[in-house]
């Protein structure tokens, strides 16, 4: 599928996510804030039906119990529908909902804006399989690489955090729209009279990786518009508002 996909910049990807917006906000006449009203853009702005099912039974593929599905989602442009995996219900998973919503933006927002047109062009594609209608995308994470999916993907980011909400937000929190990047220091030196509980907590601080500490950062804007911490971390970096370093070797030093 690759092959068929033509590059596209992240320029051109983001001007369509805005003009996605500047659409739907046009047609129901309202202002668009965070979070992002992502199901209403697919059902109502572009006819797309949502429904979930169990993805992987649909293609025969054993669901690993100890990780997430990998078949996230599915789009099938001539019937104008969507597919997500039943594991990413919000109403059963709340605490996924960011993901349920990124998943949405990518199949609805990513493949049917960016990719629709490849089908339409060659109609007699689908006439290759025998039996029911085949989704035209089939999403798995372990093919995010890929890219129809990473253009999908950035379509998404894109369209759940738009650069200009995303600088208000961060003007609204700062004060300022300056950069951020976070430092940790080197060495923490805790005085001869803590007690052993507190030098174990600095202890697992420590052991945190750069990105922990970044996505909990992040996760005010995350709230704000309802999206996975890595989601907004990410999102936060490429618009140049946070950075990151990465630090030289830590130690912990008691009583020293």
């Amino acid at each position: 599928m690759s092959r068929l996909v033509p590059y596209l910049s992240e320029a051109t990807i983001e001007r369509d996510a805005t003009a996605l917006l500047a659409e739907y906000s046009r047609a129901r006449g309202v202002v668009i804030v965070p979070p992002i009203p992502v199901e209403d853009i697919l059902e109502k702005h572009l006819k797309l039906s949502i429904e979930f099912d169990d993805t992987h039974k649909l293609f025969g593929i054993p669901r690993d119990p100890e990780c997430d599905a990998d078949i996230l989602g599915m789009i099938f442009f001539n019937e104008a529908r969507v597919v997500i995996d039943e594991s990413l219900d919000p109403e059963e998973r709340p605490g996924i909902e960011g993901r349920y919503r990124f998943t949405l933006a990518h199949e609805g927002g990513g493949h049917w804006r960016l990719h629709r047109w490849i089908f339409a062009k060659n109609p007699a594609q689908g006439a290759l399989f025998v039996g029911p209608e085949v989704p035209s995308f089939v999403c798995r994470s372990s093919e995010a690489k890929r890219r129809e999916e990473w253009q999908a993907d950035f379509y998404a980011s894109c369209l759940l955090m738009p650069k200009n909400l995303v600088v208000e937000a961060w003007r609204q929190r700062f004060g300022h729209i300056n950069p951020r990047v976070l430092k940790r220091k080197n060495r923490i030196i805790l005085p001869d009279y803590v007690s052993d509980e507190i030098a174990t907590a600095f202890q697992s601080f420590e052991r945190q990786s750069d990105d922990d500490v970044m996505n909990e950062f992040v996760r005010p804007f995350a709230h704000k518009f309802l999206v996975s911490m890595v989601a907004m971390r990410i999102r936060l970096e490429k618009l140049g508002l946070l950075h990151r370093e990465v630090p030289p070797q830590r130690t912990l030093a008691v009583g020293v």
